[in-house]
Parts: structure tokens; sequence; C-alpha cells
């Protein structure tokens, strides 16, 4: 329950030239969070809001961030999940683009630049654009699959550092995952992550789909803004929802029909989207998959 949780929120910053306002939900994983948050001070070109949601906090976390002076954060005393926790982080946000990452990922330099540099380009504020994530051993054709740490003790940043640059990859379609960038009007139009999917999974996907349904068809994963991910150092300690079943329930159609047919995730990046007709065996398809997720109780 959110009512006992005591939710609180601290503001201390006041930057009038920042340009993103970095939501990064943490639980109780303090070595990672003062990674990620190192990254972002030492790698970025421009200065940015950072904000932090303090779950739990019982590993130190909580007394970490009440000694930085350059963090605004939220406080609740359990663990309320992703959706919840970013949804709460928004109260705090100061610049017109909001942007979640997860706490255990380590930004590269340059990163924020190429995110704005698109950004310019665009002209509108229609668009979701993903960083492009860097990972140990990623079979995702949206990600490099290039080991260099499989955790805090191993991580090698010297040599991510002279190489991440140089590893082959392309602007791909189809940006989902954090580190994820929009405007903050659009994340207020769609009203921000689903709580229906707490403590988080499948809400990347569905949030992907209620941007669709309001007309974004600019979807972009950027090449040069990279980010080093040891990966679910925090979603493995949790206990699933049903997201698969619930996406399918609320929207009509699985998540693998969304990255397929409309936002085409992990091809080569050629431009807005068209709009989606689904073929008949794909209706069908998906019109039996719900039905069992009705039939499932999911």
């Amino acid at each position: 329950m959110i009512s006992d949780a005591a939710l609180t929120l601290t503001r201390k910053t006041n930057i009038p030239d920042a340009k993103f306002s970095i939501l990064i939900p943490t639980w109780n994983n303090l070595e990672y969070l003062k990674l990620c948050v190192d990254s972002i001070r030492k790698n970025s070109t421009f200065k940015h809001q950072i904000i932090l949601h303090i779950n739990e906090g019982v590993d130190g976390s909580h007394d970490w961030v009440k000694q930085q002076a350059d963090i605004d954060y939220s406080y609740s005393k359990k663990n309320i999940g992703i959706c919840y926790a970013l949804n709460h982080c928004r109260n705090l946000v100061a610049t017109d683009y909001v942007m979640y990452m997860n706490d255990d990922m380590y930004v590269c330099p340059g990163w924020d630049g190429a995110l704005l540099d698109q950004i310019k380009s665009i002209g509108h504020n229609y668009f979701f654009l993903s960083s492009t994530c860097i990972e140990p051993d990623s079979g995702n054709n949206c990600m490099i699959s290039k080991n260099y740490g499989t955790d805090i003790k191993s991580f090698r940043e010297e040599e991510l550092l002279t190489e991440y640059a140089d590893l082959p990859m392309h602007d791909w379609q189809g940006s989902t995952w954090p580190p994820n960038v929009v405007h903050r009007d659009v994340w207020d139009l769609v009203g921000g992550y689903s709580i229906e999917f707490s403590p988080g999974m499948y809400s990347d996907p569905d949030f992907s789909m209620k941007l669709w349904n309001i007309g974004v068809r600019y979807y972009k994963g950027v090449s040069k803004s990279r980010a080093y991910h040891f990966g679910s150092k925090s979603v493995s300690r949790i206990k699933k929802n049903a997201g698969y079943y619930r996406f399918i329930g609320k929207w009509g159609i699985t998540t693998s029909t969304l990255t397929t047919h409309y936002i085409k995730t992990g091809m080569k990046f050629q431009g807005t989207l068209p709009e989606v007709e689904l073929s008949s065996s794909v209706k069908a398809k998906n019109f039996f998959k719900k039905l069992k997720a009705l039939l499932a109780g999911k």
C-alpha cells in the first residue's frame, strides 16, 4: 500500500540552464547508484537536474542522498516500485525534458549532447529517444554486446572509456528502454508510467504504446549516445507481475506485435514510422492471445 509508505519530496537544486531532468529509481543499490551518478557528473556535456527516488534506502542510500547538494530526491519508506517512483519524481521536474535512467547504468562521454542534437533536428515534441546500451552479453539487436564487467568489482571503466565510441552500431527504430527521454508535455499527456504494471515489468512497452496512441511516430535509438548497463541488478530481486498478460488485456495486442509491427524495434532507423494495418493472421493471433489472458484471469 502507498498510504503508509511515508512519501516525501526534497528539492535542493536550482539549475537554470539544466537540459534534462534525469529520473532514477533506486532500491538498496547504493554502489551502483553512486557509479551512475558519478558518470552523469563527469561524462555529461551539459548540466542536468538529477532526481532520485529512494525506495527504502536501508543500505545507506537515503543517508547518502541527503548529503548530495546537487541531487533532488523523493523517498518512500517502503519499496513502491518503478512506476509509482517515476510518477512521484515527476513532481520535482524543472526542465522541459524528462529522462528515465536505471541505477545500474554508466553513461559514456557525450551521451547527452547526442540526444540534444537529435531533439533539435526533429523540430517537434512528439518523439521518444533512447540511448544505446552496451551490455556484457546482449543478444538484443538494439544493444551493443561487449563485456566491460558484470558487476562493480569487475568493471573496467578505463577500457570502456577508451573503446566505447568505436564500437560499431547504427541508429535504430523502436525506442523503448532507458535511458530514454521525452518532452515533459508528452509525459504529462499520457500520465507517466502506468501503475497497473507496478512494480514495473512491461511498463516500458506500455509507455511506448501510450505514446503511439497520442500520435508519436518518431521512436529512435541514438547510436552516438551510449551507456554501459550492468543489467537487472534490482529487477532480479523482486517478485514479477503478470505484465505480459496485462499488456494484452489492456491493448488487445502482444508486446511482440507492438515491437514488430508498430515501432519496428531493432531495425535500422529510417525516420518517422508509418501507420499500421495488421494482417488478418496477426489480428487472429492477438485475439486468441487476449482470450487466453482473459480466461486465465490475468
